[in-house]
């Protein structure tokens, strides 16, 4: 089952059995032929609809079609984002973080960031020597920097608050 948002507008419940459709439990009885990689052709209640796919990010899952002309942007959610959502443990949730610790005792060599930068995740944010090597401390979200509890020299101990983010 896959939950489909159309222009974080309308929403719809998609399901597939074996050689069955369903949009919102109503069976559909379209023809859809694959003309190439990314286009389409369905028939469906006697109408005629060309399907684009424009883009897609299959992590994120969301992708433009273009339908007949008209572009939409489509968010869908499977089974496990559903139930990830239910619990309160959706991916906006896991992203929400406010500092970074020390991950193991060692010695700040260089802050690559300053207060007020906003870094986006997966950007450098300081390297930390230890065990006698460099260790390059990423974002783990896309955060504004609060505050920095260090500076170069500083010796640090894991789990010992380093960046406050807003």
């Amino acid at each position: 089952m896959y939950k489909l948002k159309i222009n974080d507008k309308a929403e719809y419940k998609i399901e597939k059995t074996r050689d069955k459709l369903f949009i919102n439990d109503k069976e559909i009885n379209a023809d859809i032929q694959q003309l190439n990689e990314t286009g389409y052709h369905i028939i469906n209640d006697l109408r005629s609809y060309n399907a684009e796919v424009v883009s897609f990010d299959k992590e994120a899952k969301i992708a433009q079609i273009k339908v007949n002309g008209n572009l939409y942007s489509v968010t869908a959610q499977d089974q496990f984002d559903i139930l990830l959502d239910q619990l309160g443990l959706n991916a906006m949730n896991a992203n929400k973080v406010s500092d970074i610790k020390a991950p193991m005792p060692g010695l700040v060599l260089k802050l690559l960031v300053s207060e007020g930068s906003q870094v986006k995740k997966g950007d450098n944010l300081f390297v930390l020597e230890a065990m006698k090597m460099e260790n390059i401390i990423k974002s783990p979200a896309d955060v504004t920097v609060k505050s920095i509890k260090i500076k170069p020299g500083d010796k640090v101990e894991k789990g010992q608050v380093l960046l406050l983010f807003q």
